[in-house]
């Protein structure tokens, strides 16, 4: 019998050219997908909240499959972690309906940017905060912020066969 499982993950995208599998270069799909494979025994095909770009990285990535396979909640998480790389893990599993999307049934998406305003260069978090040394005008910047709350049309940001159902 067919289910469909969902998984959150978490990954390090430094080293990776984004979510989407791409021919010729490393991603979080391929590597993710590839492990599913080995522990489900086929191949599994995942879809995500939402892709990644390159570097970048993600906490509670919601991504789904469908699988004839039968493990435990705990073996898909844990046999899937153990074939993956340092930089990807699983945090949790869960059979979901079959009418479940990770993308189509999101309720919300979360963007965290980070802006280390110091003299100096980061140290720890190179690669995970912008850096920037000269003084902020942290009230010009709740200004600007506060025209992001709120729901948008983004019709003019849309590509040609863009699948979203709305843009706003």
């Amino acid at each position: 019998m067919r289910k469909r499982i969902a998984l959150g993950v978490e990954y390090d995208g430094s080293r990776y050219h984004g979510w989407q599998t791409q021919q010729d270069a490393d991603s979080i799909q391929e590597r993710l997908e590839w492990a599913l494979a080995q522990v489900a025994d086929h191949q599994v095909e995942t879809v995500c909240a939402g892709r990644t770009d390159r570097g970048v990285h993600a906490t509670q990535q919601v991504v789904h499959f469908d699988t004839t396979a039968h493990r435990s909640l705990r073996g898909w998480q844990l046999g899937t972690i153990q074939l993956l790389p340092d930089d990807i893990t699983v945090i949790w599993a869960q059979e979901v309906s079959a009418d479940f999307h990770a993308r189509y049934s999101a309720r919300s998406r979360h963007y965290r940017y980070v802006i280390l305003n110091r003299l100096t260069r980061p140290g720890l978090q190179n690669g995970r905060v912008t850096w920037w040394y000269h003084e902020l005008d942290a009230h010009k910047m709740h200004q600007a912020a506060q025209q992001l709350l709120g729901e948008h049309d983004f019709t003019s940001f849309r590509g040609k066969d863009c699948q979203a159902h709305s843009p706003v």
